[in-house]
């Protein structure tokens, strides 16, 4: 599993279901929309631990 994922506190993971729920209106599949919040999330932990790792 995805260490970037598996931390997230219950008002990040109610923020990327909100952020998933918009992008879906927006007309993107609900499986490209989590790819994306995901992403997102991913990129936001790796630049937490370089700035952290300096």
């Amino acid at each position: 599993m995805d260490n970037a994922l598996l931390g997230l506190t219950h008002e990040q993971q109610q923020k990327a279901v909100e952020q998933i729920q918009q992008l879906m209106q927006q007309g993107i599949g609900s499986g490209e929309a989590i790819a994306m919040v995901a992403k997102a999330l991913r990129e936001q932990h790796q630049q937490l631990n370089n700035s952290e790792n300096k």
